[in-house]
């Protein structure tokens, strides 16, 4: 059993990772925090309760953390996940309360209260990280890694050449992918390829279970909203559930580990991930200019099959027991 910890910021595809993590039988879903990107705070906070009540969850503590980032203001993807970032489907209102303690502290207090180390996975803007690492530094301690949905080896997606995650926040970005902790970074160069096909979308929305009829109505809006995309071939794109599949089944995974800096320069580039995939050093290092940027162990590829089939068993297992 492997204990988990994901911060989110609850739009269509965390909300399928939500779904994943609670239901598969090896992960122990011990807190989930929040913070402002796909759409705003307050919103975050309503959706994952929503998504907690669909999955069938145990009294997970949910707690609200940064309302912006560390540098200049929320800019949210109400385009991509609707204007309420659930699609726009009206779930009913949660009658679940949250933590009642800020993010940051509900992060240091499961973290450094977990009996072994903890498996941390960030599938939003790395806000809530950012301050948790620079405030309590002793929690690097106990945990084992920290997996990002974020980042990019190739394009972008916010920008030509940097990921919304990362984009949103990059100061923050910056300050985990230095941290003294083990990352692995599950960008855009894996991102796109692990999806779900229409005919099983369909089927998915016809089950009467909740958890499984929601991943059937998100992955409808993923379909519509990005069939056209020659990278998903008409599916609907598992998203950020695809890093939680690697948490699980971290052997689809294809990692390379290599240097990693976060652009934090204003301009078109700002928010680009920067990662050194040369075989010798370039004239940078000859002239003293490279820099030191922490090795990250990089997704640059994704057993795509095996983590559908892994998502769509886990799932249909139903809500825990």
């Amino acid at each position: 059993m492997k204990d988990l910890i994901l911060d989110v910021d609850t739009g269509v595809d965390d909300a399928l990772a939500l779904l994943f993590a609670v239901r598969h039988p090896e992960l122990r879903l011990r807190a989930v925090t929040c913070v402002a990107g796909n759409t705003g705070l307050g919103q975050v906070v309503a959706n994952t309760l929503k998504v907690l009540d669909a999955a069938g969850a145990p009294d997970v503590p949910v707690s609200a953390g940064a309302e912006r980032p560390l540098i200049g203001p929320a800019r949210d993807a109400s385009h991509i996940h609707g204007a309420d970032g659930l699609a726009d489907l009206g779930l009913p209102a949660s009658a679940r309360e949250t933590a009642g303690v800020p993010a940051v502290d509900l992060l240091r207090d499961t973290i450094l209260g977990a009996p072994e180390p903890v498996v941390v996975v960030g599938l939003a803007p790395l806000t809530n990280l950012a301050l948790l690492l620079r405030a309590y530094p002793e929690v690097a301690g106990n945990i084992e890694r920290l997996v990002l949905m974020g980042g990019s080896a190739s394009t972008g997606n916010a920008t030509p050449v940097a990921e919304f995650n990362v984009w949103h926040d990059p100061e923050a970005a910056a300050i985990v992918m230095d941290a003294e902790v083990p990352v692995t970074m599950y960008g855009l160069d894996v991102f796109y390829h692990v999806s779900v096909d229409a005919p099983t979308c369909a089927e998915l929305i016809g089950h009467e279970e909740p958890g499984s009829r929601l991943a059937g109505l998100l992955l409808r809006h993923q379909i519509a909203l990005c069939g056209a995309d020659p990278r998903v071939n008409g599916d609907g794109l598992l998203g950020d559930a695809g890093a939680v599949c690697a948490v699980a089944d971290p052997e689809g995974l294809t990692t390379e580990r290599l240097p990693v800096s976060v652009e934090l320069a204003p301009g078109h580039s700002r928010g680009q991930t920067l990662v050194d995939r040369r075989a010798l050093p370039g004239e940078d290092a000859a002239h003293g200019l490279s820099g030191t940027a922490r090795g990250v162990d990089v997704a640059l590829g994704v057993d795509a099959l095996r983590y559908r089939k892994l998502f769509l068993d886990t799932l249909l297992s139903g809500p825990p027991s």
